[in-house]
């Protein structure tokens, strides 16, 4: 089956980027089901499951919905963000305020010819009760899952964006799309998708208001996924370059190498130590994690007089980057390459 999406020239100067914590929140609960694993994301999920084996969580409302058997999930639990890097509770407010004419139509959509489950039975019935439910779930799955890894993935999504500004603006949407994912093609305004799910052979992006998003991600890969209806914004997820550094160098059996470095030299400048695998800039830095610039610089001076960082000067930036000490320090295999998707 091939979707395909029409873009005006309205379409593409209302296009752009964006990063969702509760769109990831979504994408990794779903890698739960049992299903095949991403190699990269399987430690994530074995901690998940260990997490879980102490301490279930319960997903009532909101299982049923987004693992459902079906290819699709309804569109208006993960509205489009309004900004680039919208806040979780933000996001989670504009879920618990979704129309209820979006809320049916999208149920409908989903379930056309499929039996309902008891959870989209009831949202039909009440909306905005279930909506305030499955919200409380969302946030429990995030704070639990995906809130202590934050500081690993924002800075891979990030850095992702970062890219891709570069391609459009060097080589405009021509390159951008070209480079998003194999199975992205655009040709004289149209962008189509080859989507291995059953159907028909050609299928039209009904495109909601105002362009596109594009949103990269790591607990998609490696799949493109869009909207084919929405009620905000169409968003399409592709999945973020390097999205495996996530995951890397850390001891994932609890109180290891990193839980160790964490003592010894404090939180923040461990996620500098991390951050930093990849050469990159003090307001770089300062961007990524959050800080100020100020802040970045003095950890990274006390980084670099105990030979954990480089720095180097490249043209009038100077560079920082985490010695073979500081990844030792990390508990940081020096001799396994990584994986990383792009």
């Amino acid at each position: 089956m091939l979707l395909v999406l029409e873009l005006d020239v309205a379409d593409l100067a209302a296009t752009r980027f964006a990063i969702s914590p509760l769109s990831e929140t979504v994408r990794a609960v779903q890698l739960l089901d049992g299903r095949d694993t991403p190699a990269f994301n399987a430690r994530w999920v074995r901690w998940v499951r260990a997490e879980l084996s102490r301490r279930p969580l319960r997903l009532p409302r909101l299982w049923p919905l987004i693992v459902n058997g079906l290819s699709v999930y309804p569109e208006f639990l993960v509205p489009a963000p309004e900004v680039r890097t919208p806040e979780f509770e933000a996001e989670l407010d504009r879920l618990r305020a979704a129309p209820a004419a979006a809320v049916h139509a999208s149920l409908r959509r989903v379930w056309d010819g499929h039996p309902w489950p008891e959870s989209a039975r009831e949202l039909d019935a009440r909306p905005r009760e279930s909506l305030a439910e499955i919200a409380a779930e969302l946030g429990e799955c995030h704070d639990r899952l995906i809130a202590p890894h934050w500081d690993r993935i924002r800075p891979v999504l990030e850095a992702d964006i970062a890219y891709r500004a570069g391609l459009l603006a060097n080589g405009g949407a021509r390159s951008l799309f070209s480079d998003l994912h194999p199975d992205l093609r655009w040709s004289g305004g149209t962008l189509t998708l080859a989507d291995t799910e059953s159907g028909p052979p050609v299928s039209k992006v009904m495109l909601g208001p105002d362009g596109v998003v594009l949103m990269p991600s790591v607990f998609n890969w490696p799949n493109v996924s869009v909207n084919l209806a929405t009620s905000t914004q169409t968003m399409l997820l592709y999945p973020a370059r390097g999205a495996a550094t996530a995951w890397e160098g850390r001891t994932w059996a609890g109180g290891g190498r990193e839980e160790a470095a964490e003592a010894l030299l404090g939180a923040p400048r461990v996620r500098l130590l991390t951050a930093l695998r990849s050469p990159a800039t003090t307001t770089a830095l300062a961007v990524r994690l959050g800080v100020t610039p100020s802040a970045v610089s003095q950890h990274l001076a006390v980084l670099h007089r105990g030979g954990l960082v480089d720095k180097r000067r490249s043209g009038r930036a100077v560079l920082y980057q985490t010695t073979e000490l500081g990844l030792a320090l990390l508990g940081e295999d020096l001799t396994a390459t990584g994986t990383s998707a792009s």
